[in-house]
């Protein structure tokens, strides 16, 4: 098949139905064109719009940043699980809202700081000139997924908050009170008694019978069910591989060095002080006392002059053509008077870091890796055509495999998550395989995918294996202990509240303790505060014992078995400690009102601009029917 297209790709007849495509795509949109044309945006906020692509895309960006956190692919039926759509659409409806609300009170992004912005991304800079570059700038932007339109969009709302937070924050101090307020909760003071039931004092439990065991399978049958897996048979398009078997033409290496020679080389940069001036007879002034020695910030300072600073930059971080021309062209040390594009100026070279020419041996390595990777390309993209043209001639996909010279290897049975019927991932398996082998039918083959950069696969399902309970052989023990650690749980705590019982009805906690052998154990001083340093006591126990009030008698789990609890005092924390807490805490008190207001701005700004956030177009985006993940109330988004 993809054979078959490359060569109708090829054909003229190829661009005339693109063309009817585009065109059908302008008039009825890319929506069910037999659905409603109430609006295809997903998101509209006023005078904004966020489209379909632009949701996309910040969809993408999002599932890529998890992987990035989690170390490891997240698929995207994944995080629609995890309501990801829905949050992200809350997330970019209250945004729009409040970008437009901005607006409509008069704040703009500055194209100058929009255009300052833009130089100080490297990757938008052309490495040979050092100059921004417009083709290096939209190929970034290709690579992430983005417009131009995207991207700067985001460039000027980020502006215009940089503009009103500070603004809105300025001067914005949390009361003392407040923090004084978390002083107290934090350095309060409890003492705690307790002891300990152990699953020693509550005598023999009975082993679980046939019926109990049966009953506890069943409830748990979701959890016991082993997933379906599939067995399959893998033929792998290597780059890395076929790269053992080329030869480096040193011809070659030389041709491609001499293309990137420049680009490999780099360019020159400098310190340069530029000094504006009101007229020719202070730009005189200027020029003459630092040519006669005098330190260039020295002589703007006593004029009153603000001077403009370049340390070690290119070329193209010098806007003004006329400053930059003159910038590069005179020596170290040199100082001339410039007529620039905003008026007259007085430069000073301070530093020059020479430029440097590539040399083929310093980059021999990587000249040499780039053609072998090309040569093994060509006969990657050679093997995909041999197989191709003998699938298409009715050969099946081992002896074709065989015929384009590619390995083939057969995989057991594995889960949608790549792991084995014994529950161990298995080696060499990755997660584009696995999910190809799970969306094809038995006995059919797909095409060829890409796994990797330079790598690809062909997969064939082999056998699927429905999703079953294991052998209840298998699992008896399994059954048997879990439910006895259920049963000594259960006995457990139950015993302890009967004995918490007792403690309610007066008798003490020592005396309770003595009637099971247990010794009381009392926990003094403890708080909030030096939480960290009871660690032994549990989080079950430590968080009760914050919840209660004196007097209380509780019950919580520990690491030995279920601990009897009460609160035998309660008392305020130092004054002095809580004033210096009251000190240190105001700060972030302080932020988490501001951003408490910031989430109310916001809100405020969903309501005045009347911004919609649509669901079902968010999901249409991503290529998911309304109805595949769960809907979930938000307060921005509504469906559509």
């Amino acid at each position: 098949m993809l054979a078959a297209f490359r060569s109708f790709a090829k054909s003229p007849w190829s661009f005339g139905l693109l063309g009817l495509i585009i065109a059908a795509f302008v008039l009825v949109g890319t929506t069910d064109i037999f659905g409603s044309r109430a609006g295809i945006n997903v998101i509209t906020a006023g005078s904004r719009t966020v489209t379909q692509p632009e949701f996309q895309a910040a969809f993408r960006r999002s599932l890529q940043q998890l992987g990035q956190q989690y170390g490891q692919p997240v698929s995207q039926e994944m995080a629609l699980e995890q309501g990801l759509d829905q949050r992200i659409l809350s997330e970019m409806t209250r945004s729009e809202a409040l970008a437009e609300l901005l607006r409509r009170l008069g704040v703009r992004a500055p194209q100058d700081a929009m255009r300052e912005q833009l130089r100080e991304i490297p990757a938008f800079f052309d490495p040979l000139t050092g100059e921004f570059s417009e083709s290096n700038y939209l190929e970034a932007l290709r690579r992430e997924g983005l417009t131009r339109d995207m991207f700067e969009k985001d460039m000027r709302d980020g502006l215009m908050r940089a503009q009103f937070v500070p603004a809105a924050a300025d001067g914005l101090r949390a009361p003392l009170a407040y923090s004084a307020l978390g002083g107290v909760i934090a350095l309060e003071q409890r003492d705690l008694a307790y002891f300990v039931v152990t699953p020693q004092s509550v005598g023999k439990i009975a082993e679980p019978t046939e019926a109990e065991i049966q009953a506890f399978m069943k409830e748990n049958a979701a959890q016991l069910t082993l997933p379906e897996f599939r067995g399959m048979t893998v033929v792998r398009l290597s780059r890395k591989a076929m790269e053992t078997s080329v030869t480096v033409d040193p011809a070659e290496v030389q041709k491609r060095f001499d293309f990137e020679k420049d680009s490999l080389s780099r360019a020159e940069l400098r310190t340069v002080v530029q000094i504006p001036v009101k007229d020719n007879g202070q730009a005189t002034t200027v020029l003459a006392r630092i040519n006669k020695g005098e330190d260039a910030r020295v002589v703007a300072g006593e004029l009153g002059i603000k001077p403009i600073f370049f340390t070690d930059k290119p070329r193209s971080a010098f806007f003004d053509a006329g400053i930059r021309d003159e910038a590069f062209r005179l020596p170290l040390g040199g100082a001339n008077i410039v007529k620039g594009g905003f008026g007259l100026a007085v430069i000073k070279i301070e530093k020059v870091v020479p430029g440097s020419a590539a040399t083929l041996e310093g980059n021999r390595t990587a000249i040499e890796a780039k053609v072998r990777a090309d040569a093994a390309d060509r006969k990657v993209s050679e093997a995909s055509k041999v197989y191709e043209d003998a699938r298409a001639a009715g050969v099946d996909l081992t002896a074709a495999a065989a015929k384009a010279g590619l390995p083939l290897t057969t995989i057991a049975p594995v889960s949608a998550e790549g792991a084995g019927q014994d529950g161990k991932p298995v080696a060499g398996l990755s997660p584009a395989v696995v999910k190809a082998a799970f969306e094809g039918a038995q006995g059919q083959d797909s095409e060829i995918l890409e796994e990797a950069p330079g790598e690809y696969f062909i997969v064939r399902v082999d056998r699927v294996v429905a999703p079953a309970m294991p052998p209840m052989a298998e699992i008896r023990p399994y059954l048997a202990r879990n439910l006895m650690m259920r049963k000594v749980a259960e006995a457990l705590r139950a015993r302890a509240e009967a004995l918490q019982a007792r403690v309610q009805k007066g008798e003490s906690i020592d005396a309770v303790a003595a009637s099971t052998g247990a010794q009381v154990v009392r926990a003094q001083g403890i708080s909030r505060a030096t939480a960290q340093s009871q660690e032994a006591l549990g989080r079950e126990l430590l968080g009760t014992a914050f919840g209660s009030k004196k007097g209380d008698v509780f019950t919580a789990a520990t690491s030995t078995g279920v601990a009897v609890a009460t609160i035998t005092d309660l008392r305020p924390g130092d004054v002095r400690q809580i004033a210096m807490a009251a000190r240190q805490q105001q700060q972030q008190f302080t932020q988490q009102i501001f951003t408490d207001i910031g989430a109310s701005v916001q809100t405020y700004a969903v309501g005045k601009v009347k911004a919609e956030g649509s669901i079902v177009n968010a999901r249409a985006a991503l290529g998911v029917a309304p109805s595949a993940t769960p809907e979930k109330t938000d307060a921005a988004p509504k469906g559509k």
